[in-house]
């Protein structure tokens, strides 16, 4: 009987195993890749890439990430591939919760993935490079239902500048008189 109960979860969990990597392969395929450096190595133009990555000090460090010409990686982000340009060695990506798109060297990028410092493996999900459900457009409606003006929203929520107990002494206090 024991013999049995191992064989079967030594199966569920090689089956599981091959999922993820199906699951991650399937990513890779898609253009996503893991940064394996730290420090701050995506810029939006190439010549600054270079030339933190090359001559990389700290008065350029800090005179290139105050003047937003340099923005970190940490190890096991998860990054989208927008272009690239094999002759300099470099990669246009796209980070989750930047505007802009970045370029940084193509060695710093990893078809493998790489757990972040939390010991979590990224996804487009939960990086945000892809919206999820807690997100997305809403509208204001007036009284009639015809839409006034569409609102981003990250998610339904009650405004946090009145609390249930002020809506709610506010609410007897207008009944009383």
């Amino acid at each position: 009987m024991k013999l049995r109960m191992l064989a079967l979860a030594a199966i569920s969990v090689g089956l599981t195993v091959s999922a993820v990597a199906a699951n991650y392969s399937d990513l890779v395929a898609q253009g996503y890749r893991w940064i394996t450096v730290d420090g701050p190595y995506a810029c939006p133009a190439k010549d600054d890439v270079q030339r933190i990555a090359n001559h990389r000090t700290d008065s350029v460090e800090l005179e290139m990430v105050d003047d937003l010409r340099a923005y970190y990686l940490i190890p096991g982000m998860i990054v989208q591939i927008v272009q690239d340009d094999p002759p300099s060695g470099l990669t246009q990506v796209r980070l989750g919760g930047i505007t802009t798109d970045l370029w940084t060297y193509t060695r710093f990028l990893s078809k493998r993935p790489i757990t972040d410092p939390y010991g979590v493996i990224e996804t487009p999900e939960n990086s945000g490079l892809i919206p999820t459900a807690t997100t997305g457009m809403s509208s204001i409606l007036d009284e009639s239902g015809t839409t006034l003006v569409p609102t981003a929203s990250p998610s339904p929520s009650v405004s946090p500048m009145v609390h249930s107990k002020s809506k709610k002494t506010t609410k007897e206090t207008n009944q009383q008189q």
